[in-house]
């Protein structure tokens, strides 16, 4: 009974903070999020990583390896979108391939990592957390633009909180208290703000064909947990990191994947990624319970 309680103390939080989200973008169809989406890729992104990417929560070798498996899982990702892609005839499997390869890690993975495992698991989430954000400002950019860019990633605060973090990690230094205290306020604000963020944006994608969705969907939400257990089973990994690498591998597609794309795909290349990012974000409310249960119950 024990873990059941702990499963819904897990999983209640994060969809109850979506679920207002959802309610606010069906009430006020002209809610702008702008100040969500500048206020978190800014400030409380890089908040979250400074905070998170401490001693106190993950130390330098645990960071490198977990960094290291979940490239091995995005390369799987990979794989498994350029797979499904051409199975459902895409016309352009470069530019539809990024929600595939990156999921939701920051926005549901993350809170839902943290109440899960506590602060050591929030270390660990963070970690594959900064990998996901490297790719979307590098490899997302690349895939959805065809041509790669450093102008994107330069101008990303995350990235240089990224550079920070590691190198305090590499050194065993300690945040200063007040710098601790600043990004721990900073950290749980960002993380209602992006859940809420994510009830609102469910409410303006459109899904512009079923079908294709749910079998992308599918990959994404179905076979991309299944790429965890590969890694976990290969590599032997065991406790909350691997509970934390398993849940990650799980998410859903990541609304960053569209506003990228937004920005350099076609239209209709747009409106396939919106889709799967809609679709995939349903599903993953049934599959997301299922995966948690699992990882708390083999890998406390």
């Amino acid at each position: 009974m024990e873990i059941y309680i702990k499963l819904f103390e897990v999983i209640f939080p994060v969809f109850f903070i979506i679920g207002i989200g959802y309610y606010i973008g069906k009430k006020d169809k002209k809610f702008d999020t702008n100040f969500i989406t500048n206020f978190a890729a800014n400030v409380g992104s890089p908040a979250m990583i400074i905070y998170a990417l401490n001693v106190k929560n993950i130390s330098f070798q645990t960071f490198v390896d977990y960094f290291w498996y979940y490239l091995l899982a995005i390369l799987g990702f990979a794989i498994i979108g350029v797979i499904f892609l051409f199975f459902v005839k895409s016309k352009d499997i470069i530019r539809e391939l990024p929600p595939f390869m990156m999921p939701n890690t920051g926005n549901m993975g993350f809170p839902i990592c943290l109440f899960a495992y506590g602060f050591e698991g929030l270390g660990v989430a963070a970690a594959i957390t900064a990998l996901i954000i490297l790719f979307h400002f590098t490899v997302g950019v690349f895939l959805a633009d065809r041509r790669f860019s450093f102008d994107v990633i330069l101008k990303s605060p995350a990235f240089y909180t990224i550079i920070i973090s590691v190198l305090l990690l590499y050194y065993d230094i300690e945040l200063p208290v007040f710098v601790e205290n600043t990004t721990f306020l900073l950290m749980y604000a960002t993380i209602f703000l992006i859940l809420m963020s994510l009830g609102i944006a469910l409410t303006r994608l459109k899904v512009f064909s079923l079908k294709r969705s749910l079998i992308s969907s599918f990959a994404r939400v179905i076979l991309g947990p299944a790429v965890g257990f590969v890694i976990i089973y290969y590599f032997n990994l065991s406790g909350f990191a691997a509970g934390v690498l398993l849940i990650q591998c799980s998410m859903p597609s990541a609304i960053l994947n569209f506003l990228v794309g937004s920005m350099y795909s076609p239209k209709e290349n747009v409106d396939n990624v919106a889709s799967m990012i809609f679709v995939s974000t349903v599903i993953s409310f049934i599959t997301i319970p299922i995966i948690v249960f699992i990882s708390l119950n083999y890998f406390p």
